[in-house]
């Protein structure tokens, strides 16, 4: 079935979303070049209705292009001085449920020694996600940590699905614990982080096992249905995690709250490890301190 004829078998929901950051420097910022990932990707369950990137003060170059990953990046920069920086993003999309998984299609151990040749999916080639990534090396203690879900024999969906509740069971979700360049093996020692440690020890241990997967940067709405608790890690962007088996392609695991992606998830971007999915990274000359303020909203339009 190709992705045309899937989308018209889904029902997708519609939301607006709006992404604030703004820097406040107290010394001039003499020359800065940024690079942005905001922009959300088509999928056959995503589609972009609509998109703006705002940027104040007017950058004096701009340009749009796409990563090695499929990512649509926007560069751009200054070479006046300016004491402000805000990039607001606003776009509108639409999201279905990703498809039902049934789990005995194919085991661990057939995932990490396929029979054939990877096939391309999603313009990534699965081999290459098993692989370390200077913020993600091959992880010992990440691979005797998830060793207990990873049994001989035992089913790859049910196994990875293990190990999302383990972690969302073993760690504490806590703000203040770690930073962005943060181990993984501080997060196993310390048992606490946020929803890119978590992805990020995810990661590790699927890795650690041969196991292909990446990062996946974007929103989650944080209205729960009724009777259901907020979710967490949602205040400004979210992480979470795709593995790749053969029988589904890439299926997507949230560790920080214990689900399989579903409609309520909005994809911005992918890639190996967190580096590759920022939403905004740059390189300022001058500037002195810098404060930063990023805010979220996630609306439902139906």
């Amino acid at each position: 079935m190709s992705a045309v004829d899937l989308q018209e078998l889904l029902v997708f929901a519609p939301y607006r979303v709006e992404h604030q950051t703004h820097y406040a420097y107290t010394a001039p910022v003499s020359q800065s070049w940024q690079v942005a990932r905001l922009t959300p990707r088509e999928t056959p369950w995503q589609r972009v209705l609509s998109h703006c990137l705002d940027i104040e003060p007017r950058p004096d170059e701009r340009h749009e292009a796409l990563d090695s990953f499929g990512n649509s990046i926007q560069h751009f920069g200054f070479q006046t001085a300016h004491r402000i920086l805000k990039v607001n993003m606003s776009c509108e999309v639409q999201v279905a449920a990703r498809p039902d998984l049934k789990p005995g299609e194919m085991g661990w151990e057939q995932v990490r020694n396929p029979s054939g040749p990877w096939d391309l999916v999603s313009d990534l080639l699965p081999a290459r996600m098993s692989e370390a990534t200077p913020l993600l090396p091959l992880s010992e203690p990440a691979r005797l940590y998830a060793a207990a879900s990873f049994s001989k024999g035992k089913d790859w969906l049910v196994a990875v699905s293990e190990l999302m509740h383990r972690i969302h069971s073993d760690f504490e979700f806590d703000p203040e614990a770690t930073t962005v360049s943060t181990k993984v093996e501080e997060v196993l020692e310390h048992r606490r982080g946020v929803c890119q440690d978590f992805a990020h020890l995810m990661l590790a241990c699927l890795r650690s096992h041969g196991l292909p997967a990446r990062y996946v940067s974007g929103y989650l709405l944080t209205d729960p249905p009724p009777g259901k608790p907020r979710l967490m890690g949602v205040d400004a962007s979210h992480a979470w995690v795709a593995a790749y088996a053969p029988p589904y392609g890439w299926v997507e695991f949230d560790p920080t709250n214990d689900q399989l992606a579903d409609a309520r998830y909005i994809t911005l971007a992918w890639g190996a490890d967190f580096a590759d999915a920022v939403p905004l990274r740059g390189v300022i000359l001058g500037g002195g301190d810098q404060q930063m303020s990023v805010t979220v909203s996630v609306i439902p339009m139906g």
